[in-house]
This record gives C-alpha cells, structure tokens and sequence, in this order.
C-alpha cells in the first residue's frame, strides 16, 4: 500500500487503538480471503457506534477503509480534524450529497476502498429499513465490486465476534438507464446478499 498522508494518521489511529479492540471484543475472521486487491465498495449491515471500527480491524491495516461517515460528526472540532487526517468521508444522509460522492469516486480512481453502510444508519435486529441506493450507484458508475460483510447485531462485550465477508460482485452497466426503483431493487438484493451470510457463523 502506498503511504498517502491520509494512510500514515489512519495507521497511527489504528495502531493506538488496537489494544482497546482487543481487550473488549474478540474478533474472528471469515472469509478474508474474498478481499479484492484494489478499488472495492465495502459494504455491511450497521447497528452500533463500534462496527466501523471493528471492520476496520478485520480488514487489517493491509486494507484501508474509507468509512462514509454522518456529517454530524465532522461539526465536532478535534472529532473532524482526527476524522479528515485518517481519510474519512463525511455523507449528509437527508440530503444529496455531491461532496461526498466525489470524495468516494476519487478514492475508489485511486484504487482504494470505501465502507459503506447501504441501511445508512444504525438498526436493530427488530427493525426494517430501507437500504439506500448510493452504493450500487457507485459501482455501476466505477466498475468497482461490492463486498458484502455481515457484522452481528448483537455484539457483547469480551465474547467472539464473527465478521463473515463475502464473495465480491459487480453491478454491470445497462444499455438503458435504469430508473431509481431499479436501482432501489439492486440495494435490497444488496442487503439480502449480506443478511445470508448470517448463515456463516
């Protein structure tokens, strides 16, 4: 991997913080092997505030993850600053969002990955939620694949946590230009991708 600026914070972030990972979750591993080298769309179900941070030590610092991240975040001074440095992606998730868009496009030219959580916010096990369309989007329009990656809703503190990645797919480009519910139909079939690797664990 090539040492950007963005990548030297994120490593400095990741290598801080590792001990604490490990001290109150166990992970293990599925399917690390499915990793594509290059430009992939990452992309998971999302339920706690800790899952970015879980993925991105499956993922380990072989793997950069670009996580889109509420932009709410980034209205928090030293929270933006660590935020920006380690090369993550503020989304406005009510509005559309050209920025946000861009950034994702240029890392994904640059060969790099981004997480994204399709739900678009944090939902439980009892809920229902629309996935949002921004990811298969993306990979129509870059021809990166998407990864699916299951993460478990329910996450207790010092126990096993199982993160089951999958096997890459591609959105192929369509001689006519699909509509939104074409693409709202890929984004569930996105998420009944992930959902079924529940059975892995």
């Amino acid at each position: 991997m090539r040492m950007t600026t963005s990548y030297k914070h994120y490593r400095f972030y990741f290598c801080l913080s590792r001990p604490f990972i490990w001290l109150f979750y166990r992970l293990r591993v599925v399917g690390a092997e499915n990793i594509p080298s290059g430009a992939t769309l990452v992309c998971a179900n999302h339920s706690s505030n800790v899952d970015p941070f879980l993925l991105a030590y499956a993922f380990s610092l072989k793997h950069q993850l670009h996580i889109l991240a509420k932009n709410q975040l980034f209205k928090i001074p030293i929270i933006s600053t660590i935020l920006r440095k380690a090369g993550m992606i503020s989304v406005d998730r009510n509005h559309m969002d050209t920025t946000s868009v861009k950034s994702s496009l240029a890392y994904l030219k640059n060969d790099e990955k981004i997480l994204i959580f399709p739900e678009g916010t944090r939902v439980s096990s009892d809920d229902a939620s629309t996935a949002k369309s921004g990811a298969v989007k993306l990979a129509e329009r870059t021809g990166a694949p998407i990864l699916p990656v299951y993460i478990p809703r329910k996450k207790r503190l010092f126990s096993r946590v199982p993160i089951i990645i999958g096997e890459p797919y591609y959105i192929e480009k369509d001689d006519q230009k699909r509509k939104q519910d074409d693409y709202d139909r890929l984004s569930d079939a996105l998420m009944d991708a992930i959902m079924l690797l529940e059975e892995g664990i």
